[in-house]
């Protein structure tokens, strides 16, 4: 090894606390101020390291803010699961509605955090690392909503399917639509409800 060359596992060690620096800063000032009031040089102080380091790790704000989110997204996905889970022997839309509360209240934490991010994860890059993660995670809380649709309901996995794209959808416009921004979590997931139980007459109509 040259003189002046980190160890391997040092380094990485180095690298993995620069991450978590970068992350915690990150998470803080977004949670304080929105991430339209935080720019890239105050969470590089605050991690202490300079500009060029962080943007290793995220090139933009954008990327940074959904590293922050993606992390808040798995864990109430996680939650919801749990409660899901705890809930299903409720007949629908109880698991269902379980499983999206802590996902709601994820969203509109910090209501421009939520919007921002839901909106990057739509219409930004799909093949950047940090949206593919963010994606993954939409695709499992919608494979957690057909699964809870299919369990002793005379819905089929396509038509589960179906419903809960129209799920996630509802999610999406009830937790970032400006129209809805004066309602309490509680207020929009009563919201969400009622379209969830509509959806599912419509759909026990049609069969």
């Amino acid at each position: 090894m040259g003189r002046g060359q980190m160890p391997t596992g040092r380094r990485e060690r180095a690298k993995k606390e620069k991450i978590e620096r970068i992350m915690t800063a990150a998470r803080e000032l977004f949670a304080e101020h929105g991430v339209s009031g935080v720019t890239t040089q105050q969470i590089a102080e605050r991690a202490d390291v300079a500009i060029g380091t962080l943007y290793l790790y995220a090139s933009t704000k954008a990327e940074l803010l959904i590293m922050v989110q993606n992390d808040k997204f798995a864990d109430a996905i996680d939650e919801g699961l749990a409660a899901a889970n705890a809930a299903l022997g409720q007949a629908l839309p109880e698991p269902v509605v379980a499983l999206i509360r802590p996902v709601v209240a994820c969203i509109r934490e910090q209501t421009e955090n939520g919007r921002t991010y839901l909106h990057e994860l739509v219409f930004g890059d799909p093949d950047e690392p940090y949206r593919r993660a963010g994606l993954a995670l939409s695709a499992r809380l919608e494979d957690a909503v057909t699964g809870l649709l299919t369990r002793g309901e005379s819905i089929d996995a396509a038509d589960a399917a179906t419903l809960a794209r129209v799920v996630t959808a509802i999610i999406h416009i009830s937790t970032t639509a400006t129209v809805y921004l004066h309602r309490s979590d509680d207020a929009v997931l009563a919201d969400i409800r009622d379209q969830i139980d509509a959806a599912l007459t419509a759909r026990h109509r049609a069969a």
